[in-house]
């Protein structure tokens, strides 16, 4: 559980950072998808991770990435097949929608010449939110 701990402590950083920051912070993944993670892999997830996951909350809504066969790559960082990458995403959302998170999926984008739906979409007021890209982030 080492590299839990660490992934923990790596998410817990610019989630402490952000609070000090007004106006709207993306993260790209955050402290759920530690969860969802361990609970994809088999070790029991430690308790000390599910209250954190609880106390450090991300803005309600969540944006989805959906999993797309067309955008799925792998290089020496992305090692996963795709059934892995696909099962990888189920469970983020899974495990986002089981601590509350309200997902929102951004559209596929239609045309280089017009903005992707994320742009479109207006971000008020001071949150946290996290959004999740396949293989798994928010705003404030």
């Amino acid at each position: 559980m080492a590299y839990a701990d660490w992934m923990l402590e790596r998410d817990l950083q610019p989630y402490s950072a952000a609070q000090a920051l007004s106006g709207p912070v993306i993260f790209d993944r955050g402290i759920p998808v530690i969860v969802g993670c361990l609970s994809l892999c088999g070790p029991p997830v430690p308790p000390h991770v599910v209250a954190t996951a609880k106390a450090a909350r991300y803005n309600r809504r969540v944006f989805r990435v959906p999993y797309r066969d067309e955008k799925f790559t792998q290089d020496t960082e992305r090692k996963q097949c795709h059934a892995q990458a696909e099962a990888t995403c189920a469970a983020m959302y899974e495990t986002c929608s089981a601590f509350g998170y309200e997902l929102t999926e951004l559209l596929k984008r239609t045309s280089r010449a017009v903005p992707p739906p994320f742009y479109r979409l207006k971000l008020a007021g001071p949150y946290r939110s996290l959004s999740l890209s396949p293989g798994c982030g928010s705003v404030r």
